[in-house]
């Protein structure tokens, strides 16, 4: 009975666009008012519990290194070395968006931050390029969910932690997936320039002097990535100490390489921070609440028995999941269906023998597909908001984007090797 109104009381505020993390406080604290067996203070006890683990420090850092590349001049260079490999192909600023996000993925680890940081850069210099304002938003959000997939990706490692599964082997499993997103989204921005004759006049020919003074100027940075990987698959360090390199890393190259950042600009991007990890770590707290509540209740059992007498095969049991990850991605922000789905999901992988790094992969870039799309979309909203496109305008412009999105997430799951082979050969 307590379970049934905790659910009913979530699905009520959910309606009421009561924001998630409180919803789910509330709707948990009613359990615990109507349950017999526990006080609130287990409530309290399971909150706090749910953020004390070093493990999650690595979100905070890796939070605090993607801001940080704003204020240091990692982000301009990097878009520099972007605008010169693809200044002579047609469509040359989409492209450039889609490689953006690909490269500043591996150093700031949000696809929001991605997304609101090329919103802001990029859009307004594709209008002028003659791009209409709906489809530059949607190409924005759109490739910014790479950044879900490819190292240091929040989301892999939120999921990791939750679901127990080597974060290391995550981030080595979504580099080819990643890469290989980043190649299709070029590719249908090459066809789509074609046909509407965007940047498809000849560009001026790249010098090798070019080419090597941008990459020069971008090799301290792309290196970050590199590093981590080696780093913590050598075992030299944890996917925490490694966040905390990356921040130190990120200063460094201001302070001392650079010489761009001042202390002013690095206490804003410290409280820039605060605000942003607060909304994860409530997010956190709340999640890691309702979550024990479902596991004492057994929901993830039942669910999972349920499941696997209807669905008899693996590769119907990725449409199955896909489609519900989908439906769940319009109502629920994806952080929060992160922590609340990765135990329902975790005790159903050895029925139909799936690698839980393979289905992290998958899994990831499913619930990312859902900030694209109403009523909840943060990507949606946040992209919308920073390049005054209008909801409707944006919806029509991201269906292509969105069936491509299923399509990829879909060929990701049938073809493991994708993710799988990296972590298999790099021992």
């Amino acid at each position: 009975m307590a379970l049934s109104i905790m659910l009913f009381t979530l699905l009520a505020l959910f309606l009421l666009n009561v924001p998630i993390a409180f919803a789910m406080i509330f709707g948990t604290t009613l359990y615990f008012l109507l349950s017999d067996s526990f006080t609130t203070m287990v409530l309290i006890q399971r909150m706090v519990g749910g953020m004390e683990s070093v493990p999650l420090l690595a979100i905070i850092f890796f939070l605090t290194a993607g801001i940080l590349m704003n204020y240091t001049g990692i982000t301009r260079r990097v878009l520099f070395f972007a605008m010169i490999v693809t200044r002579r192909l047609p469509g040359a600023l989409g492209h450039v968006n889609v490689l953006l996000s690909t490269l500043m993925s591996g150093l700031s680890g949000s696809n929001i931050a991605d997304a609101a940081m090329t919103s802001k850069i990029l859009v307004p210099e594709m209008e002028k390029k003659g791009y209409s304002r709906s489809f530059s938003t949607a190409l924005t959000a759109s490739s910014s969910l790479i950044t879900g997939i490819i190292p240091p990706s929040i989301g892999l490692i939120m999921y990791g932690y939750v679901g127990n599964v080597s974060i290391g082997d995550l981030f080595l499993a979504g580099i080819l997936p990643g890469l290989a997103l980043c190649g299709v989204f070029m590719l249908y921005v090459y066809f789509y320039a074609k046909k509407h004759n965007l940047e498809t006049e000849p560009a001026e020919k790249i010098t090798a002097k070019e080419f090597f003074v941008a990459l020069r100027d971008a090799t301290l940075a792309l290196l970050m990535p590199v590093g981590i990987i080696g780093g913590i698959r050598a075992g030299m360090f944890s996917a925490t100490e490694a966040g905390a390199i990356a921040v130190f890393y990120s200063v460094f190259l201001g302070v001392v390489v650079y010489r761009e950042m001042k202390l002013s600009q690095l206490l804003n991007a410290l409280v820039e921070t605060v605000h942003m990890a607060s909304s994860v770590l409530i997010i956190i707290a709340a999640g890691a609440a309702f979550g024990w509540v479902l596991a004492f209740e057994q929901v993830p059992q039942r669910m999972a028995e349920v499941i696997v007498h209807y669905v008899s095969s693996p590769e119907l049991f990725f449409i199955v999941v896909l489609a519900f990850l989908l439906a769940i991605g319009m109502i629920v922000e994806g952080n929060i269906s992160i922590i609340i789905l990765t135990p329902l999901f975790m005790p159903m992988l050895a029925q139909y023998g799936i690698d839980p790094v393979h289905f992290g992969i998958f899994f990831v870039l499913a619930i990312a597909i859902g900030t694209l799309t109403p009523p909840l979309g943060t990507i949606m909203f946040a992209t919308c908001s920073i390049t005054k496109t209008k909801i409707e305008d944006f919806i029509v412009a991201s269906l292509p984007f969105l069936a491509i999105l299923a399509l990829f997430t879909l060929a990701l799951a049938y073809l493991p090797a994708l993710s799988m082979w990296l972590p298999t050969v790099i021992k």
